[in-house]
């Protein structure tokens, strides 16, 4: 089947780096706790831009940011932050930067209590994926009862930029829930046995 005939949903359009997202990223379960926060924060940077924005700097973040080390993002001063907000290969927000910063230290506070950002985050699920069954795009909700809890939660532990509509689209990325429109070839292949 060439490039072409493969049905996709339809958000990644044309756009290469798009395609690559969701054909091998968007939907996959994951289960490393480095990766879920990556995920969150980059989620929140997003807040109010295209997601292609993001992935489009995001191997610029992952270098300013330290791979998305909870510690060391935990320890930036203020000049490291300042240096940040000047670096245009990121979305030079103040507060979003400052929210990296914030929810490593709440990421930490997590992991200090005995539970790890994995067991916490699928925890909301059950440990499994919810399996949605969407046919077109206007049946795919923005947020869920699930990713207001998400959201309540993690507000409350700390975490910043994690509103219920940001929940939901790091719900969708790391595969908590599976919104492959069932056309879509992925679909299947995220679907459980």
């Amino acid at each position: 089947m060439g490039q072409s005939e493969i049905k996709r949903c339809w958000w990644c359009g044309d756009d290469e780096l798009y395609q690559q997202y969701h054909d091998f990223e968007w939907g996959v379960p994951v289960h490393d706790d480095r990766l879920l926060f990556e995920f969150i924060c980059l989620e929140g940077a997003q807040a109010g831009l295209s997601w292609i924005t993001i992935l489009r700097k995001r191997e610029h973040y992952r270098r300013v940011f330290d791979n998305f080390d909870a510690e060391k993002i935990a320890r930036y001063k203020d000049a490291k932050i300042a240096k940040l907000l000047q670096d245009a290969g990121i979305v030079r927000n103040k507060l979003k930067v400052n929210g990296f910063v914030k929810n490593a230290r709440a990421f930490l506070e997590l992991r200090e209590q005995g539970k790890s950002f994995d067991e916490y985050l699928w925890g909301f699920v059950d440990g499994k994926t919810v399996q949605n069954h969407c046919k077109r795009m206007d049946q795919v909700p923005a947020n869920t009862e699930i990713s207001d809890a998400m959201s309540k939660d993690l507000k409350k532990r700390g975490f910043t930029f994690v509103g219920s509509t940001i929940c939901y689209a790091f719900m969708q990325a790391a595969g908590l829930v599976n919104d492959h429109i069932e056309d879509c070839y992925r679909h299947r292949e995220l679907m459980e046995d």
